[in-house]
């Protein structure tokens, strides 16, 4: 006979099941023998919670007492909430899971069934929480707002300076810094406190303990004192006034001398090369041309920082040989600063080139003249005092004729180089 346990379960109505779909089935049809009825009511078998800790086993027909009192066994909620509990359960069931459990809030100790103690829960106006603005408090509930109102230190309230915004834990530091805050004078006068912001007016035009410079402090005058005082030094030292003043404006008169010699060297050409731009060139050539003897002179430049002092010379309507037929260029050694530390005579080649002005620069055609100078020469020893009236160049450099032909006048504009070479021996 195989063994009833191995092939059917028991229920907890002490029902075998069938192992395959769990529905009863009687024990009277599948054994009809009494016999084998009795043998089978007298096996031992196990409680049907052994899996879940039962230690029970005794003979089946004792099972269904057994299960009367397991304490694995589901039973009703003793509440009456509908759930099957085991007994082992119960306790935890209707203390904290039955919905119908009553029980008291931990923070307004107010009691509740088991479904409105969840609902309050979370809702407790009683219940701790942190401040929202995260200053670090914990107050009830139903006391946030109030918190935030009027208590939090991150609450923004407004300076009563300025006006402006700041959190309750730092408008205290700002008032000290408040540029609209009252503030007493440092000098102590009768006025009273003023905004930050315009104690320095106050102290420049109101103030009437503070210290006040005169009016001629630059010019020289010392004094330093009341208002009331500063007025009675005003009217009692005007001739002293005047003096500081006149004394003031010749130093300042030897000053700006000094810085317009000193401009004056900085601008001077020190290269020994001069491109002399001459404007207004039809005005001056039909000038040249009424007048006699009339010459166009350069700015000067020197060879070097140091070196000889020189100036070109032009006649637009000739001189000498070229007169009235061609432009005279020439060059004119000046007294120069530096001339006892000079060589002599002047011995550096000088060239003269006029520019053509053509729109295509591969097309323009130059004109140069240069000489070598000759030491024996008057017009290249060390000048006096009073240089050469004409100068050492070329009385017939470029005639009238050429001047038409070609750009070497543009837009009124004429462009001539003269360009002093120590290095060459040769004119080229």
């Amino acid at each position: 006979m195989t063994p009833v346990g191995l092939l059917f379960k028991v229920n907890s109505e002490g029902l075998f099941t069938c192992p395959v779909n769990a529905s009863p089935v009687d024990y009277a049809k599948i054994y009809p023998d009494p016999e084998s009825e009795k043998a089978i009511m007298g096996s031992v078998v196990y409680c049907i919670h052994h899996k879940e800790g039962c230690q029970w086993s005794d003979e089946l027909r004792k099972l269904k007492a057994h299960l009367n009192t397991c304490k694995h066994d589901a039973v009703l909620c003793a509440a009456q909430c509908g759930a099957m509990i085991p007994r082992v359960l119960m306790q935890d069931h209707l203390r904290y899971t039955c919905p119908r459990r009553r029980a008291n809030c931990e923070h307004c100790h107010k009691e509740f069934s088991g479904s409105a103690l969840e609902e309050h829960q979370g809702n407790c106006g009683h219940e701790p929480v942190y401040c929202e603005n995260k200053c670090g408090a914990k107050v009830q509930r139903r006391h946030t707002q109030q918190h935030i109102q009027q208590h939090c230190s991150k609450r923004l309230v407004p300076c009563r300076h300025c006006g402006q915004r700041y959190t309750q834990d730092t408008v205290t530091a700002h008032g000290a810094t408040c540029s609209r805050a009252p503030v007493p004078c440092p000098q102590r006068c009768a006025a009273a406190p003023v905004p930050r912001d315009e104690l320095d007016a106050h102290l420049r035009d109101h103030c009437t303990a503070a210290g006040v410079s005169c009016a001629f402090r630059d010019a020289g005058c010392r004094f330093k004192g009341t208002r009331q005082a500063l007025d009675r030094h005003t009217e009692e030292s005007c001739q002293q006034h005047l003096a500081l003043v006149s004394a003031l404006a010749t130093r300042q008169a030897r000053q700006l001398e000094s810085l317009r010699a000193a401009v004056a060297r900085l601008s001077v050409n020190c290269s020994g090369a001069l491109v002399w731009r001459i404007t207004d060139w039809a005005a001056k050539m039909a000038e040249a041309k009424c007048k006699d003897g009339v010459e166009l002179l350069s700015p000067m430049f020197y060879t070097s920082q140091h070196g000889y002092k020189l100036q070109a010379s032009l006649f637009l309507n000739g001189n000498g040989a070229g007169e009235g037929t061609h432009m005279s260029v020439y060059i004119k050694i000046l007294p120069g600063e530096y001339d006892a530390l000079l060589r002599w005579p002047f011995s550096h080649t000088v060239s003269f080139t006029l520019f053509d002005q053509s729109s295509s620069p591969d097309r323009a055609c130059n004109i140069v003249e240069s000489f070598v100078p000759d030491p024996t020469w008057k017009n290249f020893q060390r000048p006096s005092k009073e240089p050469d009236a004409l100068g050492f160049g070329f009385p017939r450099f470029v005639s009238h004729e050429m001047l038409k032909k070609r750009n070497f006048v543009k837009d009124d504009v004429m462009f001539l180089r003269v360009k002093v070479d120590p290095s060459k021996i040769v004119a080229v």
